[in-house]
């Protein structure tokens, strides 16, 4: 299929799209920022590496040594996330109006896309279902019922149109006159 380069410039972005799609994507981030920090505390504690900190605080000189209580660590994580979260909305929301500020200026970016040469002619010739199966006779094709509403066409109601036979009493009368 024949393709073509065509240059487009983007402009303008919307700061509300962003402010929601950025939302939305550093909600996830964050998501998965708890998730792997669980993990690595998971991994953390299974080796034993807090103990081994504690022992070695002890042995430097630290009276008490070094308490790593997973729920503190946990408050820490979820209050990075959260702040994170904003924090980035917040940037990814400023940068969008300092874009459309700076395009004011300069213009935008431009942009090389490749785009299907088919014609639009071609693409809008699909003819629809119904359509095609009264054209083969699979449905009755659809026939004018009751007299035409002013300014409009008439009733079209779906079925098979009754055949058209002379009545015997006008054919007798068409002999006649011969």
């Amino acid at each position: 299929m024949p393709v073509h380069r065509v240059r487009r410039v983007i402009r303008k972005i919307d700061p509300w799209t962003v402010l929601k799609v950025a939302l939305v994507f550093n909600g996830v981030m964050a998501v998965v920022f708890i998730l792997g920090a669980v993990v690595f505390w998971a991994i953390f504690v299974n080796a034993g590496i807090p103990d081994r900190i504690n022992e070695m605080a002890l042995l430097i000189g630290l009276e008490n040594g070094l308490n790593l209580q997973g729920a503190v660590y946990f408050r820490i994580v979820l209050l990075l996330a959260i702040l994170g979260m904003i924090f980035m909305t917040g940037f990814m929301t400023l940068g969008v109006m300092v874009y459309n500020l700076i395009t004011d200026i300069v213009g935008g970016i431009e942009v090389i896309v490749l785009e299907d040469s088919t014609p639009v002619s071609d693409r809008s010739k699909v003819s629809m279902p119904l359509a095609s199966f009264r054209r083969r006779g699979i449905l009755p094709p659809l026939r004018r019922d009751g007299p035409e509403k002013p300014g409009g066409p008439p009733a079209m109601t779906q079925g098979r149109p009754e055949p058209t036979v002379p009545p015997e009493d006008a054919t007798d009368a068409t002999e006649a006159e011969a």
